[in-house]
């Protein structure tokens, strides 16, 4: 299966370069590439991509507003976006985390990096560890947003759902997960998918970020 790429960067020399690196794949193909967010959305709606590797800071619309927007607009289906960040702009990699994005990495990673991320996303799961989230939460719970509040979908969970939720949000893996409540590890795959299918998220990053969003982990906790 050939996953389908568009790259976002103001900066032409950038795309070729993510390009050259990507083309160089027998999965991977570059179906599109956007110098801004407001462009990105207008290839989006003409092209069908799997995977978006959005760039942060660019000029007319960034990669926050753009991931917000593409997410909305689908937000249970692919195109997943990666985002890129350097190493001064946490916040603005938090903020597309919590726009809908799927994980984020440095723009300096080496290539067999950002492959094996653009592969891990388009499997549905994030680049970004849970417990990496939880401390950017933690970091700037205070500068992005208003006060937690109750959120109605947690109400659909049943018992069992709620603690593998709150196991997820503190950032234990599937097999750690099913260590601490004494299941199998696919009995905890299977909850993981439940939850994500009944509270509309697309991986466990968003589960972290709904956790702290709905008050079920505070800052810190």
């Amino acid at each position: 299966m050939t996953i389908r790429v568009v790259i976002v960067d103001d900066q032409a020399l950038v795309r070729a370069g993510f390009r050259m690196v990507l083309d160089s794949q027998p999965d991977l193909e570059v179906v599109g590439e956007a110098i801004d967010g407001a462009d990105a959305l207008r290839v989006l709606a003409r092209t069908e991509a799997d995977v978006v590797v959005m760039d942060i800071r660019m000029p007319t619309m960034d990669g926050v507003e753009a991931t917000r927007r593409l997410c909305a607009e689908r937000p249970a289906g692919p195109p997943r976006v990666l985002v890129l960040t350097t190493f001064d702009t946490e916040a603005d990699a938090f903020a597309a985390l919590r726009a809908g994005a799927s994980g984020f990495l440095l723009k300096n990673v080496p290539p067999e990096e950002l492959l094996t991320a653009i592969r891990v996303v388009a499997q549905g799961d994030s680049v970004v560890a849970p417990s990496i989230t939880r401390r950017l939460l933690d970091r700037f719970a205070g500068q992005l947003g208003a006060a937690p509040s109750a959120d109605p979908r947690l109400d659909q969970l049943t018992e069992r759902e709620r603690e593998v939720l709150l196991l997820v949000a503190q950032g234990l893996s599937n097999a750690e997960i099913a260590a601490e409540v004494h299941v199998a590890e696919a009995t905890v795959k299977t909850h993981v998918g439940r939850i994500l299918a009944k509270l509309h998220l697309r991986d466990r990053v968003q589960v972290v970020v709904l956790a702290y969003e709905s008050g079920l982990v505070t800052p810190g906790g």
